[in-house]
């Protein structure tokens, strides 16, 4: 008797024996058993998962003279037939070889009669998604109304190129790929069946390697058997086919751990000269690195690994973390990409093996943000030295109002304190303005010191120091903004308020304070505008003490607003009769991830409107 495959002499001839496709095998038979059979089937799935099979099972069903049953007998003549391929009712159509329109037409005409001995007329066209798509369309009409006797059966592993309008008109069913354990399970029957002598782990990477597809598992089975002499183990495997077994990948990679490149290098120069080639050590590598990443997240399943935990070396599964792993499989993923575009795919190789002999210095994005988070009780720490002056009154800071922190990089280049212009902050001197020579004339002249700490003018008697070439900006502005407004007798009209937005000096009700906020509101937006927004985002104006207490948000708007302290309190003099005393409260903002921070970095989140990550 001549030989026969394993693949073909394993084929399933019941829908029992179908491995892996226990949903299509119990949908076929509740629909045989049911009576309810559709003229149209299209079968689609990976390549040698039981498409073409499950066909001809369907065919012996439909037709067996025990029938139709849903468990043919095998025995009668038409099963024979259909076993053979010789029945004249089941046509079996390659849809690689018969693409034109043509052949549809052959099959039109052939519809017509009625089978010859069968009960049912069935076509199984095979790779359908290669018909052309003048074939397609003439096929349509012929399988949305078939005649009672005609059952078309479709098999494809390219669903996406079958057109939707076949597709309609057919009942689907979605072929799986075959679970590695099963696969194994097959395996080991078919090494019994022939009475050769098969290890688990030889079989597990037979299963594997064929990723699922039986016909693809049972062809290696055969080409493994022919050179074992009756025995299949994984060294035999190992040694014929050139592969890098796991004690050898234990090797390579525990001189990588240890930081050894010069040995590890010449480890890979040994098995390369024994015949190993590029990619099929880059598969290896691969294969073993996603081994250890599955041991070192707990999986220790033998169907997954191919063969027992124990066999990988501890070593290495201590000196990298999960996160290295992942680095080392990410570049032998990428080499196998790489080596077909590269120069020389033994540097290429080379590389990356240099490359893992450092990798226990690798740290991920992940762990430097880790770092990161870890100095925040540090700033924490920083910031609680910090005295956050909450309130204007008894101000405790020694630098001047709208303190904005600078930055050394910024500041170089700059030119010393002696020959520093006028306006230490920066910026150039403004031009000389003879129009307002007027609107100055009568005021004293600056000639006193600003006490900065209570940011208002020099004691009596008491005046700038001689060195001084220039008073701060800052303080000039205070001084300025403090004096009284000046009238402009050509324009007499213009020197009294409006009585719709002001309120006469000395006439001024502290029962009223938000009275007294529009009045101020209005006044400061004619002259000064950047006050009277300030004033605006206040709020919860009281009397407490004589004085006018009120809150504001931000830490930014707040620095802001004392620094205006002084033009505040004098318009509050004028309007009040009286010394009044402005307290600004800042509103606490809400806990998050960006308290307790210092107030220099409070600032500049403020200014440009970001977050502290």
């Amino acid at each position: 008797m001549a030989y026969e495959v394993t693949a073909t002499r394993r084929r399933p001839q019941s829908f029992d024996s179908l491995v892996g496709q226990e949903f299509v095998a119990a949908t076929l038979k509740n629909t045989i058993e049911s009576g309810k059979i559709a003229h149209a089937y299209l079968f689609s799935g990976p390549r040698g998962c039981g498409k073409t099979s499950t066909a001809r099972i369907l065919a012996k069903s439909l037709n067996c003279a025990k029938g139709p049953t849903a468990t043919p007998c095998g025995e009668c003549e038409f099963c024979r037939e259909i076993t053979a391929g010789s029945s004249l009712d089941v046509i079996e159509i390659d849809g690689a070889s018969n693409t034109s329109v043509n052949d549809i037409r052959q099959i039109k005409d052939e519809v017509m009669f009625p089978p010859n001995a069968c009960r049912y007329k069935i076509y199984i066209i095979d790779e359908v998604h290669m018909l052309s798509t003048s074939a397609f369309n003439a096929l349509l009409k012929t399988i949305e109304e078939p005649p009672q006797y005609v059952i078309f059966i479709f098999a494809t592993t390219e669903l996406q190129k079958v057109p939707a309008t076949i597709k309609s008109r057919c009942q689907q069913f979605n072929f799986r790929l075959v679970p590695i354990e099963k696969v194994k399970e097959q395996l080991a029957k078919a090494a019994e069946e022939i009475g050769i002598k098969a290890e688990d782990e030889a079989l597990y990477w037979i299963a594997r390697e064929s990723t699922g597809s039986m016909r693809d598992s049972y062809t290696l089975f055969d080409q493994v058997a022919a050179f074992s002499d009756g025995e299949i183990t994984y060294d035999k495997i190992r040694d014929k086919l050139g592969l890098v077994g796991v004690d050898r990948l234990n090797e390579l990679f525990g001189l990588c751990v240890n930081g050894d490149t010069s040995s590890a290098l010449t480890a890979l120069d040994e098995y390369l000269q024994n015949g190993v080639s590029i990619e099929q050590l880059i598969t290896n590598c691969a294969d073993y690195l996603r081994n250890l990443l599955l041991i070192k997240n707990g999986i220790t399943k033998e169907a997954l690994l191919g063969q027992g935990a124990d066999r990988f070396s501890r070593e290495v599964l201590d000196a990298w973390n999960p996160i290295q792993i992942e680095r080392a499989l990410d570049i032998f993923m990428q080499l196998y990409r790489d080596i077909r575009y590269s120069l020389s795919p033994r540097y290429e190789m080379e590389l990356a093996i240099s490359r893992l002999c450092w990798l226990k210095k690798y740290v991920s994005p992940a762990e430097v943000k880790a770092a990161v988070d870890a100095v925040k009780p540090l700033l924490e720490k920083s910031a609680n030295k910090v005295q956050t002056q909450t309130q204007v009154e008894e101000p405790q800071r020694t630098q001047s109002p709208g303190y904005v922190p600078k930055f050394s990089a910024l500041e170089e280049g700059q030119p010393n304190k002696e020959n520093a212009a006028p306006f230490p902050d920066g910026g150039a001197e403004p031009p000389v303005n003879n129009s307002a020579t007027k609107f100055f004339s009568g005021i004293p002249v600056f000639d006193g010191e600003i006490d900065i700490d209570g940011y208002g003018p020099a004691p009596d008697g008491e005046s700038a120091p001689e060195d001084e070439t220039a008073p701060d900006m800052d303080d000039f502005v205070a001084q300025m903004v403090s004096r009284p407004a000046p009238k402009f007798e050509e324009q007499p009209q213009k020197t009294e308020p409006k009585e719709e937005t002001t309120v006469e000096p000395g006439t001024a009700d502290l029962q009223n304070p938000e009275s007294v906020r529009a009045a101020m509101i209005k006044d400061f937006s004619v002259g000064d505008g950047m006050t009277a927004g300030l004033l605006e985002k206040t709020s919860d104006w009281r009397i407490e003490d004589g004085k006018i207490l009120c809150r504001i948000d931000g830490g930014f708007t707040f620095f802001q607003l004392k620094s205006r302290l002084t033009k505040i309190e004098g318009y509050l003099e004028k309007l009040f009769g009286k010394p009044t005393s402005f307290v600004a409260e800042a509103v606490e903002a809400k806990q998050n991830a960006n308290e307790n921070l210092p107030i220099e970095v409070e600032i500049l989140r403020d200014i440009f409107k970001g977050q502290v990550i």
